[in-house]
């Protein structure tokens, strides 16, 4: 049995999710799909996946064996690409994860011209506010915003944003114009759990320093509910300029305090901890980081 060629059958499997799948996706009769299955179980002595008239699933050893199956994949091709002394023609699958409202605002928008460049490449784009394990959950590469805690980390700074307080006209029709940052003190606050700083908020002016503790009755885990909050009416908040970057551009935001400054916000290319980062993942930062400066 081919092991190498039996593993690939097996991811393939997995991502598509039937036997009927893969055969498709590699040219071959299904009968020929189950038959190196089969051969792969009896080789491995233990079974890899379940199957049942509605659906095929993992066993446990066999989510372990795909996971490694798909790291050998990608860096077997990954060797190529780099013995070809080029990453154009990017093949395969690129698993990338940023934050939910980066991505939908600044990622989603302009993937066409990358997926256009590479349309041998299979891209997965996770988009997940929370700290992600890159290698638990096979990420290439992410994107996170914000100081970075964990500085074992092989990350590359791409980009800086400062950092606005912010609210709707409709709000501040309603609660009036907050015009230093004591006069938070009397307005509601929305705030992203997520985010450093929390309720406290720092301000500063050439070498004045003003910090003030936020009265809050919402709170989201995520910026998507922060983003609807705030236009909503609900209150003000403090935020990226990222973040509110189409909202800004429309008036249905408005700066407030601009007078006075915050922490900016950086944005890193994080890369899994203890290999190189691939060819495919480089490609993808460079070409991320080409479209941020257009813009």
């Amino acid at each position: 049995m081919d092991r190498f060629h039996a593993m690939e059958t097996f991811v393939r499997v997995v991502d598509t999710g039937s036997f009927s799948g893969a055969a498709r996706d590699l040219g071959v009769g299904q009968p020929a799909v189950s038959k190196l299955i089969a051969g792969l179980e009896d080789w491995l002595q233990v079974r890899l996946l379940v199957r049942s008239t509605r659906r095929l699933t993992t066993t446990e050893a066999g989510q372990i064996y795909y996971e490694h199956a798909r790291r050998a994949l990608d860096e077997a091709r990954e060797a190529e690409a780099m013995a070809r002394g080029s990453a154009s023609g990017l093949e395969g699958r690129l698993r990338v994860c940023a934050p939910v409202t980066f991505a939908r605002l600044h990622l989603a928008p302009v993937l066409a011209s990358f997926m256009d460049l590479h349309p041998g490449l299979r891209l997965e784009v996770v988009m997940d506010d929370r700290t992600v394990d890159l290698l638990e959950e096979n990420i290439d590469v992410a994107f996170r915003l914000g100081a970075l805690a964990d500085s074992a980390l092989t990350a590359r700074k791409l980009a800086t944003s400062d950092r606005l307080v912010l609210a709707s006209p409709a709000y501040l029709a309603r609660r009036g114009r907050p015009l230093a940052p004591g006069d938070l003190l009397s307005h509601e606050a929305i705030v992203y759990s997520q985010s450093a700083g929390g309720a406290v908020w720092t301000f500063r002016r050439g070498t004045a320093e003003s910090s003030v503790t936020l009265r809050t009755r919402l709170s989201f885990t995520a910026a998507e509910g922060v983003r609807e909050g705030v236009l909503a009416g609900l209150g003000v908040t403090m935020a990226s300029r990222w973040m509110f970057a189409p909202d800004l551009a429309t008036g249905r935001v408005v700066p407030l305090l601009e007078d006075w400054s915050l922490s900016p916000v950086d944005l890193w290319a994080i890369y899994p901890a203890g290999r190189l980062p691939s060819t495919k993942a480089r490609a993808f930062v460079a070409w991320f980081t080409e479209q941020l400066g257009r813009s």
